[in-house]
């Protein structure tokens, strides 16, 4: 990096990414997430909040013990039981971090946390030096910083600092800075912060006004030397700053930044795909990197100039970013040699022999209804297989529908539930509205339907199609996804995989939403 400025990225897709309405991962889909950071050599990775509930305790614990590269932190308030829970989760982590946290606007101090402003700096002393018990680095935010009174987040952060504290991140909670302003709050806060000098200053900024990204960059020019970001943005709301924006946008412009980052752009757009896979959550066409069309040149002046001279109109390469990069396309005749290892290559592996024949028959009958398979419609089938061996107590075993011009649609679907056949019969506005009435009439689940969502993952009218289903039932959020070439039967997969998180109690509501 010659005379750069190492700039750390710390990457919250599996905690605030996860916060995003029916984004929760399960812990497997969170290994998968973290080894593909790893391979990306994002430098922290923040793996979840121990203290919201025992599968993300046991998420960061998995994770921590999967990763050796990247640092492994996780999230605690500065309470007892949050910061115990993180340093127990992290114990057996290689690089762990435990990074607390309380609120210093005036509004979340008075109507939230209830407490004076002497209250939370005391607090927060605490919760670093008992953090500090736990591990060496901690990291403390002051939540909803760009807020604050700049007065008083000088006096906390100075006592954080002196307590231990080794990173200190400025979060805009909720997206309320503009980047002038964002940048100077850094810039004074390092000035006046007496021992600025023995951290390292951190961004964390969402992205309600569209300008997490921008403001993100902002805070880096005045000093800012570690950005909390997320593959393609996710997050609650409307999301983070996106990791790929801030580390192209950094990478490109040398010429303005003083530092980089230590970042294998290569992995940037498969790591995008394997997110946006698991989650459910499609990436736009229009995304900046990572979307379909970012690449892609329609204007005809635009297209005779790339043709003569690249640089015309793009001020980076696609292959840069993982754009047609490593690409194996595999078919029928392929051997479970070449499919096991072709997965090993997208950071896909198998804890047992059973999950790689059901990955290995779903690739075979999938290889039967399309010629070519690709890499996005390999991670989609290790889903499909996952979720296959999850103890599913309802799975679809047939489904009927019937849909012509000027006729009902009617819908013939036969589930078993918990070891039961059992059949119904539904009409409906379309396919798939009768098909989700028929299992729902079976199910009884009495969920209400929040989002429906088709996303083919590649190209051609034989493409595997993707559908995403999220549910409500009292609060509690499910993302179900299905997957096939017939989109009816892929969104009957998705409903049903939805019902059964619902019967498990899966599903999350906002585990900061709890007293604090």
């Amino acid at each position: 990096m010659s005379q750069k400025e190492k700039l750390i990225i710390f990457d919250t897709t599996l905690r605030d990414g996860e916060q995003s309405p029916g984004a929760s991962m399960t812990r497997e889909e969170k290994i998968r997430i973290a080894r593909a950071l790893e391979r990306m050599r994002v430098d922290v990775i923040e793996a979840g909040f121990p203290a919201a509930s025992k599968g993300d305790f046991e998420a960061v614990q998995a994770v921590a013990q999967a990763v050796t590269e990247s640092r492994i932190c996780g999230l605690a308030r500065a309470r007892e039981q949050d910061i115990e829970r993180a340093g127990e989760a992290l114990r057996v982590a290689k690089q762990a971090r435990i990074h607390t946290f309380i609120a210093t606007s005036p509004i979340h101090m008075e109507k939230k946390l209830q407490m004076s402003p002497d209250q939370v700096v005391e607090q927060a002393v605490w919760a670093v030096k008992y953090a500090r018990q736990f591990c060496d680095d901690v990291e403390f935010s002051p939540e909803d910083a760009g807020r604050s009174e700049p007065d008083f987040l000088c006096r906390i952060i100075e006592a954080v600092i002196a307590a231990g504290a080794t990173t200190i991140n400025i979060p805009d909670t909720v997206g309320y800075n503009v980047p002038q302003q964002f940048g100077a709050l850094i810039a004074d806060l390092r000035e006046r912060v007496p021992n600025s000098d023995k951290a390292v200053w951190s961004v964390h900024c969402h992205n309600d006004l569209g300008l997490a990204v921008a403001n993100s960059l902002a805070a880096v020019q005045a000093g800012a030397r570690q950005v909390e970001c997320t593959i393609n943005g996710l997050g609650e709301r409307a999301g983070n700053a996106s990791l790929e924006e801030v580390v192209m946008a950094v990478r490109t412009r040398q010429d303005i930044f003083s530092c980089d980052t230590g970042i294998n752009t290569q992995e940037i757009v498969p790591t995008s795909r394997l997110v946006s896979n698991i989650t459910g959550f499609a990436v736009q066409p229009n995304k900046a990197i990572v979307g379909a069309n970012a690449f892609a040149h329609e204007s005809g002046i635009h297209q005779d100039g790339v043709l003569k001279h690249r640089e015309t109109y793009e001020i980076m390469r696609a292959e840069d970013v993982g754009w047609f990069t490593n690409r194996m396309v595999l078919g029928k005749h392929s051997g479970r040699n070449a499919f096991r290892t072709r997965l090993q290559e997208l950071g896909v592996s198998f804890d047992s022999e059973e999950q790689l024949n059901e990955a290995f028959v779903r690739f075979k009958d999938l290889a039967d209804k399309k010629h070519e398979i690709f890499d996005e419609d390999l991670q989609a089938l290790v889903t499909e297989a996952n979720i296959a061996l999850e103890n599913e107590r309802v799975k679809l075993v047939y489904l009927n529908v019937c849909s012509q011009t000027g006729e009902t649609p009617v819908a013939r679907v036969i589930l078993s539930v918990d070891g039961v056949e059992r059949e119904s019969e539904a009409a409906g506005s379309g396919p798939v509205d009768a098909a989700f009435k028929a299992i729902e009439s079976i199910v009884a689940s009495d969920a209400e339907l929040l989002l429906y969502s088709v996303n083919n993952i590649t190209t051609g009218t034989d493409a595997l199609g993707e559908v995403t289903v999220r549910l409500d039932r009292g609060g509690r959020i499910v993302n179900g996804q299905g997957s096939d070439t017939d989109i009816v039967i892929a969104s009957a997969k998705a409903y049903v995989n939805a019902v059964n998180k619902i019967l498990q109690g899966a599903g999350r509501t906002h585990p900061q939403a709890a007293d604090v």
